[in-house]
């Protein structure tokens, strides 16, 4: 298969040819052969690359979740490099502050991540290479948006190079966001948590329906990756989206264990299974295990596990718990998942168990799952509920799909 760049690079230069381009990117911006699009791009004599602009993590993926990136002028490509999360805010340093609560509010503000006109200044063009992970929680898709918007206000095409949902595209989860109430920079638009889109057909639903000024789009189409394909199954190199998004395999079961960061449960950032574990010190792991197994999950089998974080929630603390293994991922389903391990957590101990309902309900896109959880209604009931919405999306997305 070929990706979007490969195919801009081999039919579509004109493109960018005698345009001054900004690019959109980070390490996983490469072509199949782990060659990096700003070195693509620096090799086309008519083509002037002139500024780099970097999400969350920054242009090198060595920044961790919420730390601020600061605008710097890269010294071995001599071009200034824009950060799109946070430039104006920096992340206090008193130790007695919690961070994990700093960030929970941070990451669902808007501000400090538009890209701002002054940053457009000298540019014909926006390019957008990154890797997305397939959930509507990963900021990736609303810098995108929020670039997009920021092309149509300054007249300058936008262009989106497409690439994998590494999980597929053939089956979608969750409740559809409720728009605008639940709307942040961790899921700006209603769409389900799981989507079963690419980068460029979200950049085509996104520009149709929802930005408030469309900007003039185009998407350079894979060619060769069909719906159902997994990231395994393209011969791609997984290179890391971000920092705690090692595998195809955290890929796989984030959907739904990153609700876990709206709770005390620790998701296990800080451990080298992010999202795989889940737990917190007062869970004895045997138990929770074989009380979720009893469930029967479709296309999962839970291990009982023991771990300490080196940073985030429980850092340095032994927790217990579980971590998930999935034996089927085609019958998988990341959030009933996780609403059955929140059940189950709060029958085993109570109060112990918090969902910090703002954020929460900013993950979910709803706060109609986090009430019924509190009601007491059970997984199965709730995860029910949402799938009129997903066939109401499934119809609202099928015209802006690429792929069979």
């Amino acid at each position: 298969m070929k990706l979007g760049v490969e195919v801009l690079l081999e039919s579509q230069l004109d493109l960018l040819r005698g345009k001054r381009v900004g690019l959109i990117t980070n390490p996983t911006g490469v072509d199949g052969n782990v060659v990096s699009i700003i070195e693509r791009l620096r090799a086309v004599p008519d083509i002037n690359l002139v500024a780099l602009y970097g999400p969350e993590h920054g242009v090198r993926g060595n920044a961790q979740a919420g730390e601020f990136v600061d605008f710097f002028q890269d010294p071995q490509l001599g071009l200034p490099v824009f950060s799109l999360y946070g430039q104006a805010l920096k992340l206090p340093t008193d130790p007695l502050v919690d961070i994990d609560a700093t960030m929970r509010e941070f990451d669902t503000q808007h501000t400090g991540k538009t890209v701002e006109h002054a940053m457009l200044r000298g540019v014909d063009v926006l390019v957008f290479d990154l890797q997305d992970v397939g959930t509507r929680v990963y900021t990736y898709v609303a810098t995108m948006a929020y670039a997009m918007q920021a092309a149509a206000e300054t007249g300058i095409p936008f262009i989106v190079l497409d690439r994998p949902n590494p999980i597929s595209g053939s089956a979608m989860e969750g409740p559809i966001l409720e728009y605008p109430r639940h709307s942040s920079f961790i899921g700006l638009y209603p769409v389900p948590c799981r989507h079963g889109m690419t980068v460029g057909e979200l950049a085509r639903l996104f520009n149709a329906k929802f930005l408030a000024r469309k900007c003039s789009l185009t998407v350079v189409a894979m060619e060769g990756w069909r719906r159902g394909d997994w990231y395994d199954e393209t011969g791609l190199p997984w290179v890391l989206p971000s920092p705690n998004m090692p595998t195809l395999d955290t890929a796989t079961v984030y959907p739904g264990l990153v609700l876990l960061e709206g709770t005390n449960l620790s998701e296990a950032r800080g451990t080298t299974k992010p999202f795989e574990l889940f737990g917190a010190p007062w869970i004895d792991g045997f138990v929770l295990a074989r009380e979720l197994n009893l469930l029967g999950l479709a296309g999962v089998r839970f291990r009982e596990a023991w771990f300490a974080p080196t940073f985030s929630k429980w850092a340095g603390q032994r927790c217990g718990g579980c971590q998930l293994h999935v034996t089927d991922r085609e019958v998988f389903r990341s959030v009933t998942v996780v609403l059955a391990v929140l059940e189950v957590v709060r029958r085993l101990y109570g109060a112990k168990l918090e969902l910090h309902a703002d954020y929460f309900d900013k993950v979910m896109g709803t706060s109609t799952v986090r009430e019924a959880i509190e009601r007491g209604v059970d997984y199965a009931t709730i995860a029910a509920h949402w799938e009129a919405g997903l066939a109401e999306f499934a119809r609202l997305r099928a015209e802006f799909l690429l792929y069979a």
